[in-house]
């Protein structure tokens, strides 16, 4: 009965009401939309909908709204932490009146792991959720909205799998969310700004930064003033951008241009980090210094999570400026697969501004779809407000788009790529050689197990897919990214068999066992 294949015509297909797989299924309990994601474009697409009297639900594996960009604290955490908001007006607004709103279900702490067809369902799409707890549901929706964000793009380097390495992201997490700020030397090291953003945090919660260092050059204030010409609030945010230098400055923080981090060195934990100047395609050109430091920082920029939408048949392209593989959508963010729209990140990292204008935009094309009344005046104005977006969006990417070629040459022979499966460089050079023909990263992944393991990928696709890009003299797109497969996280075994239930269980009588009553009702 239930198929995890990519069936595009499933969606849509007419079938019996039953409520044998659980939450929110059958005619009566199925939701009009399912969003995955409560970040910007999820929240904004969520209440919007509901505007339009659509029943709507939302997952999201934190334990509040805002997503990775306005991650909250936990709500029993009383010490003092910072606003995650600062710098969007709009988006405390937004976060209130989502936390606030009855007419959504909302689920928190349950990650996507996959999506099912049923033909025995209207509309035919069940998203399966997961609890650490409370194990596997799944949710019917006539409509799936992917809102999934981004990551911070891993690099291998030698020592990159070291305590003490950290992403840009996590710190700006935890500083932010948690109040825990690395103790000792740190050094930045990448090529996206928030960097600076990073180092600006951290010395302002009194922490020793001794150096960032930008692969590319820092661009002027004048390059700077004609590429943002035409954004509205360009003189705004360089005001802030010269502001932040100054204080990093004034604290004694050494801030440096085409210099790359070509290794961390320690024993059990970092001791130093050695970086080195390149050539404007980040070629290593100089040979390598030594700073003393317990924390390296990475932030060479983000990469679309597309992980759900591969698993589910949607169409992917490779656009490295918008964060490597991004997901293919149509002028109101519809996919190729029929009854699945996609906002935010995922069709290219550009900020919680355009994700939130895309979020708009695809609960609009939603409600339309499902004969609800949608005002041309709406409809023009979330377009306005991509396009808006779009000419800062775009001209931040070309600005500081990653010279993925170069990052994935800073490997060495012994340099772990894939950590969870422990596959070096030297591994991957030497089955490439040997096999002259590969030149897809999934022969790659079957053969040397790159991918395999827990993260299912996403700390090893990059550097395999630039690995196999350099060995065959091939662009990285044409190399393909990795399968995606239910579960797209990992679940446990035991997990797996409650979903086989909720499958296997005829049209008219539910599972045994939490959740299989109809109900609607999933306990997190």
């Amino acid at each position: 009965m239930g198929r995890t294949g990519t069936d595009h015509n499933a969606i849509g297909q007419a079938g019996t009401e039953h409520n044998a797989i659980g939450h929110g299924t059958g005619q009566a309990g199925m939701f009009d939309l399912a969003v995955v994601g409560a970040g910007p474009a999820g929240m904004a697409a969520a209440l919007t909908a509901a505007d339009h009297g659509l029943k709507v639900v939302v997952v999201d594996e934190q334990q509040r709204a805002g997503g990775q960009i306005f991650r909250q604290p936990p709500e029993e955490f009383t010490g003092s932490v910072l606003r995650p908001t600062a710098g969007y007006g709009w988006a405390t607004g937004l976060i209130r009146r989502f936390e606030a709103d009855e007419r959504l279900t909302t689920e928190f702490g349950w990650s996507a792991i996959g999506v099912l067809y049923d033909d025995a369902l209207p509309g035919g799409l069940c998203l399966a959720v997961n609890h650490p707890q409370d194990g596997t549901r799944v949710i019917g929706a006539r409509r799936l909205l992917i809102a999934t964000g981004a990551y911070d793009l891993p690099v291998a380097f030698p020592g990159w799998t070291l305590p003490g390495v950290m992403t840009a992201g996590a710190v700006q997490t935890l500083v932010k969310a948690q109040k825990i700020a690395p103790v000792g030397d740190v050094v930045l090291a990448g090529a996206h700004p928030l960097l600076l953003l990073v180092a600006d945090l951290l010395v302002r919660e009194g922490v020793r930064v001794s150096e960032v260092a930008f692969a590319q050059n820092i661009p002027k204030p004048a390059d700077l003033l004609h590429a943002l010409g035409a954004v509205p609030g360009h003189v705004r945010m360089l005001a802030e951008t010269g502001g932040i230098l100054a204080r990093l400055v004034r604290n004694g923080v050494r801030v440096s241009s085409r210099t790359v981090v070509t290794a961390a060195r320690g024993e059990e934990h970092v001791a130093r980090v050695e970086l080195a100047r390149v050539d404007r395609r980040w070629k290593v050109t100089g040979t390598p210094r030594a700073v003393d430091a317990s924390h390296l920082v990475l932030g060479y920029g983000f990469s679309a999570s597309t992980e759900l939408a591969r698993q589910i048949g949607c169409d992917l392209v490779y656009d490295s400026p918008k964060g490597g593989w991004v997901v293919s959508h149509d002028d109101r963010l519809r996919t190729s697969v029929p009854g699945v729209f996609v906002a935010g990140e995922p069709t290219g990292v550009a900020g919680a501004d355009q994700s939130r204008a895309e979020g708009e935009l695809a609960a609009l094309a939603i409600a339309a779809d499902l004969g609800r009344d949608v005002s041309a005046t709406a409809l023009a104005e979330a377009e306005r407000g991509i396009r808006t977006a779009t000419r800062f969006s775009t001209v931040v990417q070309r600005m500081f788009e990653p010279a993925r070629e170069a990052l994935g040459d800073l490997a060495g022979r012994d340099t772990t790529v894939c950590r969870c499966e422990t596959v070096t460089r030297g591994t991957l050079d030497d089955f490439l050689e040997a096999s002259p023909f590969v030149s897809d990263v999934n022969a790659v992944k079957l053969s040397c197990r790159t991918g395999m393991g827990p993260c299912q990928g996403r700390y090893c696709e990059g550097s395999v897919g630039t690995i196999l890009a350099s060995a065959r003299e091939q662009p990285i797109g044409l190399g393909g990214r990795f399968s995606a497969h239910l579960p797209i996280k990992p679940v446990p075994v035991g997990d797996l068999r409650t979903l086989d239930s909720f499958l296997d269980a005829p049209p008219d009588a539910p599972p045994d066992g939490p959740g299989g009553d109809g109900s609607g009702a999933v306990d997190g």
